[in-house]
């Protein structure tokens, strides 16, 4: 019997993919000048401008591939035009989160084309103290069907109005809401530099309300901006219940990791922000990182 001779192949090895990380929440502005003035009374969160030419260094040290831009509205009202400048320089890197002014509900018949504005993916919305009573006296109620009819993502952030938004999310089922910041408005946040009980209690009742919303498919949120919460240094340990919970609630394909880096600039680098949810989260598993990192953001902003 003639012998067959056995070709034996070594084992072919495949190249993991790259994890895309995304930024979901970063602040750019430039200089006020006499010829592009900031807002009457604007204070930046940083002393200096917050430019195209400062972040993309940090952003390739940390490893972070694209950013969705929110213009500081605080400066520039409803400007995007420093967003688009971004966008156009480096494309494949950066998306935009314009700016809506609720009470103009003239504004209705911009939101058929709102994507059709270069780099412009979708909405963000801040009920601060001079915005908070629109979402109950009827001001807010024009924008909810018109941002779904026109497929608008819409980022929102509230200091203690999050239970609101379960009626909207009800009524609107199409309509795409992004909760910002674990629903932690900044009226809520401790200092670094105290326990600040109260405070922390305000947190957690915070955290317990953004989780509720997780039974709505169309609500989502941006763990985002995490050092604010936070009563200690890197790796900001007391965070991780409030993360977890959230991630628990959502799942990660509606969770999204971001920093809103200049609101607490010097509280950890650019790096550690990515660390603390790639390297300091154990109940997370790489598959799941990938979708919170980056992945889960592309796919619920609609952004190639």
């Amino acid at each position: 019997m003639t012998g067959v001779a056995l070709s034996v192949h070594p084992a072919t090895t495949f190249a993991q993919p790259k994890r895309v990380i995304v930024d979901s929440q970063v602040h750019l502005w430039p200089a006020s000048t006499p010829e592009r003035p900031w807002l009457p009374g604007a204070k930046p969160q940083l002393p200096e401008p917050f430019t195209i030419e400062r972040v993309i260094p940090l952003m390739d040290e940390a490893g972070v591939d694209r950013v969705v831009i929110v213009p500081p509205a605080s400066l520039e009202g409803e400007r995007v035009d420093y967003a688009q400048e971004a966008v156009k320089r480096y494309p494949n890197r950066f998306a935009i989160m314009a700016r809506v002014t609720l009470n103009k509900p003239e504004g209705a018949a911009r939101l058929a084309t709102w994507r059709d504005q270069p780099g412009v993916l979708g909405v963000r919305l801040n009920f601060g103290p001079d915005e908070a009573a629109w979402l109950t006296n009827g001001t807010a109620d024009w924008f909810w069907p018109a941002a779904q009819k026109a497929r608008l993502p819409v980022m929102f952030l509230t200091s203690g109005q999050t239970s609101l938004f379960a009626r909207i999310a009800e009524r609107h089922p199409g309509l795409t809401l992004i909760l910002d910041h674990m629903g932690v408005g900044a009226g809520l946040r401790p200092r670094a530099d105290s326990s600040q009980s109260g405070k922390n209690n305000q947190v957690a009742e915070a955290i317990a309300e953004a989780a509720e919303l997780a039974k709505y498919p169309n609500v989502s949120v941006k763990l985002s901006s995490v050092p604010l919460i936070s009563t200690e240094s890197y790796p900001f340990r007391d965070t991780i219940p409030h993360i977890q919970r959230l991630f628990d609630a959502y799942g990660p394909e509606r969770c999204y990791w971001g920093t809103d880096i200049t609101n607490s600039f010097a509280r950890a680098t650019y790096r550690q922000r990515v660390t603390q949810f790639t390297e300091e989260l154990p109940f997370l598993t790489e598959s799941d990182k990938d979708w919170v990192m980056g992945r889960a953001i592309l796919a619920r902003l609609r952004w190639a």
